[in-house]
């Protein structure tokens, strides 16, 4: 199992997103996400998000929130924990990434894109303001098979 963050970045009604088109073998080939990665040694959640942010984007984060524990399980790969953040606060200018193309997207267009089914959950719950959650999603290959939020099934329709 690995652990990882992930955050979306505000600005004026847009996240900061994404398109996963530059790494070879990627579980995300092709999607949009935010921007993240994996944990370093010993290092804390927070601590990974700024350092990925910053190397992912080139801008330091200057107000963030922590806003939920995603558990990722496939039968493709191994168990993942991301740590779910926002931020509204960041400073520096932005660099090309070499993981994918950033682009600022509208962000009621961003269900739009091609994202995980997954996402398209934790994002709603970014959305509509929900308080810390833990969400459980399940894949069979690229299919969500299940989805828990804070202990309790939820529909994976979204």
């Amino acid at each position: 199992m690995w652990n990882t963050t992930l955050c979306y970045i505000e600005r004026e009604g847009q996240y900061l997103m994404l398109h996963r088109v530059k790494k070879k073998n990627d579980i995300n080939q092709d999607k949009w996400v935010g921007v993240g990665g994996k944990f370093e040694d010993k290092e804390s959640p927070e601590e990974c998000l700024l350092r990925e942010v910053k190397e992912e984007t080139g801008l330091t984060l200057t107000r963030y929130a922590y806003r939920g524990l995603v558990t990722f399980v496939s039968d493709r790969w191994e168990t993942e924990y991301m740590h779910l953040f926002t931020a509204d606060g960041f400073e520096g200018e932005m660099i090309e990434c070499n993981e994918g193309d950033l682009e600022w997207v509208d962000k009621s267009a961003v269900q739009d894109l091609p994202i995980w089914t997954g996402d398209k959950i934790f994002l709603d719950l970014l959305t509509r303001e929900v308080p810390f959650f833990s969400l459980k999603l399940s894949y069979e290959g690229d299919t969500l098979v299940q989805a828990v939020l804070n202990g309790r099934e939820i529909s994976t329709e979204i």
